[in-house]
């Protein structure tokens, strides 16, 4: 197991963000106080680094920018952009293979270089976000392409804590 950079350990203060890819939960901490606890889906494929895995990186990383503040819950994102787009059962029909990214984005950068950054193991060129997804998708089983997708009320309670540059760790 490697060891965690000590530049990176939790804040003492301030909101930060723990995912436990094992147990799909999501903790919301102020500090060294736990707020709230969602279910999450991370990558069917498991967990790992490397770029066209499919799979969730681990280590530490950062919200490297928070996208879609303002959108209607349910807004369509294709490329980080909302397509003006509102999630419904009648989209999904006439799109049934999309990966639906919805909400709101937080995408996320690794801290940790040859770990989560640089090269073939880079989350943010990864495009690894915390998203939301269709309310027909599963929460509590790993069922993404690798990003952390979050039902749309519990994405919106953590994009208002999550602003750019807050502390984000993913383990096992």
């Amino acid at each position: 197991m490697r060891t965690p950079r000590l530049d990176a350990l939790p804040p003492a203060n301030g909101p930060w963000l723990e995912i436990d890819v094992t147990a799909q939960r999501l903790v919301v901490w102020q500090g060294r106080e736990r707020q709230a606890e969602h279910a999450i889906s991370s990558g069917e494929a498991g967990h790992g680094q490397h770029d066209g895995s499919g799979q969730t990186p681990l280590g530490w990383h950062y919200v490297r920018a928070a996208i879609g503040d303002g959108q209607p819950a349910g807004c369509v994102f294709r490329g980080r952009r909302p397509t003006g787009e509102v999630y419904s059962s009648a989209l999904a029909a006439a799109h049934p293979k999309r990966d639906w990214i919805l909400t709101r984005i937080l995408w996320l950068c690794g801290l940790e270089p040859g770990y989560n950054r640089g090269g073939g193991v880079d989350s943010q060129r990864r495009y690894i976000y915390l998203h939301g997804t269709p309310p027909t998708e599963p929460m509590g089983v790993a069922a993404s392409h690798g990003c952390i997708r979050l039902r749309d009320e519990t994405l919106l309670e953590v994009f208002a804590v999550a602003a750019p540059g807050t502390p984000v760790w993913l383990h096992d």
